[in-house]
């Protein structure tokens, strides 16, 4: 087998390679670092790559196999990690020139993980500064572009991982979620990516508003999602939001399918604007769902916009960073991020405790609304991937990347698990993708639904860096 149909496989079928000894991880991550030297110039997906680091510990895995005694199924399957999440030896320059370009010291939670099952860190992929927006693109490495169209935005914050994971330039990545940053760019890029129920996959240090904040997977398949959760999604007491009691095997109920599932189908949460092509593709997913044998019932969940809430939260902690910078550090702040700052000044303590009065609220209304449904089907996004280098769809008369992604902040307030699912394509050639979220904790369930869909109407991905321009 050559490099090149190595570097299209997914993880569990790399593992099956490895147990029968038809391929060893050694050739598998070259072939996943050659993929990186072809396509990364035209993405700007990974911003720092490992290759020796990443040959050395292909080469021990390589050994484990040999003797049988692999440390888990990822062992030896190329990985990547978001450059907001520490990785020991590797920069985290989180898309900030007040930052340093040494080396880190420490694994985070997630990276040390990663390394006891033997996985191997290809690299870092990029991310708006502090991962404060949903597209992708900093003053430091400059923009990640979208493999169907370089010319557009791939999302963010994790658009890195995101256009990696479309073009498998290294197979599972790690992302991260405050407000969409899973969701979004997974959307954007015809992807799956999934933010598990908070608290569920550790992370330290904290994110600048860690109850927002989820770490979860970026892949092509819920199958290789869960076989990362399966590693990353552990109890790590250096969280103090870390919670206990994750599934023994995240993808345990993955095959059994959906009949019997209730799943509500709402097509904008009843305050949405929607491209029409967009919510033509979603609810059609919605039909083909329903013909999987779940029940589907078209109904809003009855909570208003929670925009404001997420804001005052949002820019509070942007405000909160912001002033533990320096004079000349803040002078070296994305100007965006200073405004989306500065916009909390007008906030008081008894706005903030308002704030959090109401996501209470609106957390509580979910979890009832999960009473009688198990799942809640929406849009991703309510637009189609634009132009990079812009947070708004230019003409749009937007304002804010809160206005073209409306569905996915409602579920880190909540802090329920939520996915975003890829379902077609636009009249332009773009992904579109649908999410489903459930109750807390109720993650299994998720990602059975998701599984069930993707089985039976797989995605399709690029093949290299605009494959429909060069067709």
């Amino acid at each position: 087998m050559n490099n090149t149909d190595l570097g299209v496989l997914d993880a569990a079928q790399l593992a099956e390679r490895y147990r029968r000894r038809d391929c060893s991880p050694l050739e598998a991550t070259r072939a996943a670092l050659e993929r990186i030297e072809r396509f990364n110039p035209a993405v700007n997906a990974y911003v720092h790559v490992d290759r020796e680091g990443a040959e050395q510990a292909a080469h021990a895995s390589a050994r484990r196999w040999g003797k049988g005694e692999p440390l888990s199924a990822i062992d030896g399957v190329p990985v990547s990690l978001k450059d907001l999440t520490e990785v020991a030896g590797m920069p985290s320059r989180e898309g900030s020139l007040t930052t340093s370009d040494a080396p880190r010291e420490r694994d985070s939670p997630p990276a040390r993980k990663l390394r006891e099952a033997g996985a191997i860190l290809l690299g870092k992929t990029n991310t708006p500064e502090f991962g404060w927006k949903g597209v992708t693109d900093n003053l430091v490495h400059g923009a990640t572009r979208n493999p169907w169209d370089t010319r557009l935005t791939p999302g963010g914050s994790s658009g890195g991982a995101a256009a990696a994971a479309a073009l498998n330039m290294g197979v599972l990545h790690q992302g991260g979620d405050s407000g969409g940053s899973i969701r979004i760019p997974a959307a954007f890029t015809g992807i799956f990516g999934f933010k598990p129920s908070f608290g569920w996959v550790p992370q330290w240090p904290p994110s600048q508003e860690p109850t927002l904040s989820h770490l979860g997977p970026m892949t092509r398949t819920v199958r290789d999602a869960a076989m990362l959760l399966n590693v990353i999604g552990r109890y790590d007491y250096h969280d103090p939001y870390a919670i206990r009691g994750q599934p023994d095997d995240w993808g345990d109920d993955i095959g059994q399918g959906i009949e019997g599932l209730r799943i509500a189908y709402s097509a904008d949460l009843g305050y949405a604007q929607v491209d029409p092509q967009i919510a033509q593709r979603v609810r059609e997913a919605a039909d083909k769902l329903a013909a999987l044998g779940a029940e589907v019932i078209e109904i809003d969940p009855g909570f208003a916009s929670p925009l404001a809430t997420f804001q005052t939260i949002w820019h509070t902690a942007s405000l909160d960073m912001y002033l533990q910078l320096s004079a000349s550090q803040r002078d070296r702040l994305d100007p965006g991020l200073v405004s989306n700052a500065l916009r909390a000044e007008s906030l008081s303590s008894v706005d903030l405790f308002r704030a959090l009065s109401q996501r209470a609220r609106l957390t509580q209304s979910l979890e009832h609304f999960n009473r009688d449904y198990h799942l809640l089907m929406t849009p991703s996004v309510s637009v189609e991937a634009f132009a990079v280098n812009h947070e708004v769809p230019p003409g749009s008369g937007m304002q804010d990347w809160v206005d073209w992604a409306p569905f996915s902040y409602p579920f880190n307030l909540s802090q329920q698990p939520a996915a975003s699912v890829p379902c077609g394509f636009t009249d332009k050639g773009l992904p579109v993708g649908f999410q489903l979220a459930g109750g807390k904790f109720d993650d299994v369930r998720v990602l059975r639904a998701c599984h069930a869909f993707m089985e039976q109407h797989p995605p399709r991905f690029p093949t290299m860096p605009n494959p429909i321009q060069q067709a």
